[in-house]
């Protein structure tokens, strides 16, 4: 069902399964809403986050929903349980800046394999496309006429994207040294193939480490990097240069726009630096001191 009249994505239906496998494992495949709460319980007092612990209730509410509407079960267990609450962290994002120098960092190596990495970063930060979304990415996906890259997101949805001129020549540029991760006398159908990889295109876990060491070599916490918070500079940084919301919200490739304000904070940001910097009241102590000087009372 979630195949086939959903459109989920692998990576979500392989998610699902993990954890419908970890709760009837739990439940001894005994379903009713007690054992629903001791499982969210278990996870609570094991440590798991809100946000984990979330995101398996989801799948069993999923689950019940279907074996209820597929008669299966006479009533679901699920529907009143109350999803934890849970904060909403600030998502992480480099400086235009940084990414540059991961981008610079990438292309010196004298490893080829950092100049596609280089592709790669310029690409997902130029478009804000999700890991998965770029790793599977057609070589037929990219319009180099028109500027645009079209994307297949989550649910087998098409979404398609504007890009800035540099990050398709990079593209262009890159179409040489493609070659060199296809097999003699093959062809492949993505822009980022893998000699190795069963997929044919590079792994995300490949990149994630790939990404992971060149922060190192560049002096950045590697803590502090992941494609996602690639993913993150690209949505801050056009909310930052006021780019609209619902155009944000559309290269993205979000269902809901309330995902999409998240990003907003830098723009909050922006706003209380603005007031720091051109507020009467900003520089008061200033403003004081002046006063002291002139010999008058503030």
């Amino acid at each position: 069902m979630m195949a086939a009249e959903k459109g989920s994505a692998q990576n979500s239906i392989a998610a699902y399964e993990r954890d419908l496998k970890q709760f009837l494992i739990f439940t001894d495949d005994h379903l009713d809403k007690k054992q629903i709460e001791s499982f969210m319980q278990d996870l609570a007092t094991r440590g798991f986050a809100p946000k984990t612990i979330a995101r398996k209730l989801s799948a069993i509410k999923e689950f019940c929903k279907f074996l209820y509407s597929e008669k299966i079960i006479s009533d679901n267990p699920a529907q009143n349980i109350l999803t934890p609450k849970q904060q909403k962290p600030l998502p992480k994002f480099l400086t235009a800046e940084e990414i540059e120098s991961l981008i610079s960092a990438a292309t010196a190596s004298d490893d080829f394999r950092f100049h596609r990495i280089a592709v790669m970063i310029e690409l997902m930060y130029a478009s804000g496309m999700r890991v998965s979304e770029l790793v599977a990415l057609p070589e037929t996906a990219i319009n180099y006429k028109k500027n645009l890259v079209t994307i297949f997101g989550k649910g087998s949805k098409e979404r398609i994207v504007p890009l800035a001129q540099r990050a398709v020549t990079t593209i262009e540029k890159y179409k040489d040294l493609r070659e060199k991760f296809i097999k003699k006398n093959a062809s492949s159908p993505w822009l980022f193939p893998s000699l190795y990889a069963i997929d044919g295109h590079l792994t995300r876990d490949a990149f994630y480490k790939d990404l992971k060491k060149l922060a190192a070599e560049c002096g950045i916490y590697p803590s502090r990097i992941s494609p996602h918070v690639l993913r993150h500079s690209f949505a801050t940084h056009l909310i930052n240069n006021d780019a609209g919301l619902r155009s944000v919200q559309k290269m993205l490739g979000h269902e809901n726009i309330t995902t999409t304000e998240i990003y907003t904070h830098i723009s909050n940001q922006k706003l209380i630096n603005s007031v720091n910097q051109q507020h009467p009241l900003a520089n008061v102590s200033e403003f004081v001191n002046k006063g002291k000087e002139n010999g008058k009372e503030t």
